[in-house]
């Protein structure tokens, strides 16, 4: 039997899923968290699929082994590449992150095409226009890949003249095409949202992590595994966790020192 008081695994490639941990803290404060950042292969974007899926398979199953009573995937590579398998695989909930983001963009689209900015990973593999095709196949869809923007916010310069630049250059074929509602398709993109919205103000952007931390109380509500105590937090990083440690308090208001974990020495990805 799961123990209700068991913690909720999320890992990302880096800092990104920290969007995801804010929204699950601020909507099931109660839950304790252990998160992972596979910041020794950050940024997953211009891996290979294969690979991507395989890391993102052994981290879930390192999570599920370290007690994790559900896990969410707080990045959107691996949410298309993984999440499906997991669930078939490992006895626990699994959660992504891509099916909330086409949800909520299609509650509030508002006509014209629909833009989804993302790793050159998650456009490569069509998942959100598939998904929101699921919901409403009369959306059109135009994806923007965005190579630049996960270095940046890894690197602490969401708010630069770079990252401005970057935003302009890649949200200017979405906005000449018509998008009025774009999908922040990468957990780390909500870092970068006062350059987009400057370089795009009259867009509304779309951010997953809010209904993924819905989804999630929604889950554990209905297979009653609720925490019922007070929550005790964990934060790993494959490498220079105190990259981690930095982020916890910059992007998630979190005073609390990350902890080096040496997955990779323990352990080689492989197929599930």
């Amino acid at each position: 039997m799961i123990e209700p008081n068991a913690p909720v695994g999320v890992f990302d490639s880096g800092l990104g899923g920290l969007t995801v941990v804010r929204q699950i803290c601020r909507i099931l404060p109660q839950e304790s968290i252990l998160y992972l950042a596979d910041t020794a292969h950050v940024p997953y974007g211009p891996r290979p699929a294969e690979e991507v899926r395989q890391f993102a398979l052994t981290i879930m199953r390192f999570l599920i082994a370290q007690g994790a009573k559900a896990v969410v995937a707080a990045c959107n590579m691996s949410s298309a590449l993984a999440v499906d398998e997991a669930r078939k695989s490992f006895g626990v909930p699994i959660l992504g992150v891509l099916v909330s983001g086409a949800q909520a963009a299609v509650s509030v689209w508002n006509g014209g095409p629909l833009g989804v900015i993302a790793t050159e990973g998650t456009v490569a593999t069509g998942a959100y226009p598939k998904a929101i095709a699921r919901i409403n196949p009369k959306i059109e869809v135009l994806q923007s890949a965005c190579p630049e923007f996960v270095p940046l916010v890894e690197a602490g310069l969401q708010n630069s003249p770079q990252a401005e630049d970057a935003a302009r250059r890649y949200l200017a074929p979405l906005i000449n095409a018509g998008c009025r509602t774009i999908v922040l398709g990468c957990t780390h993109y909500p870092l970068l949202l006062p350059v987009l919205q400057k370089a795009a103000p009259n867009v509304t952007f779309v951010d997953p992590a809010e209904g993924t931390a819905h989804q999630l109380l929604r889950t554990l509500k209905s297979l009653g595994m609720r925490s019922t105590g007070r929550p005790h937090h964990r934060f790993l990083a494959t490498a220079d966790p105190p990259r981690l440690s930095l982020g916890l308090r910059r992007f998630a208001g979190i005073c609390q020192e990350a902890e080096l974990c040496n997955l990779w020495e323990q352990t080689k990805p492989e197929h599930v």
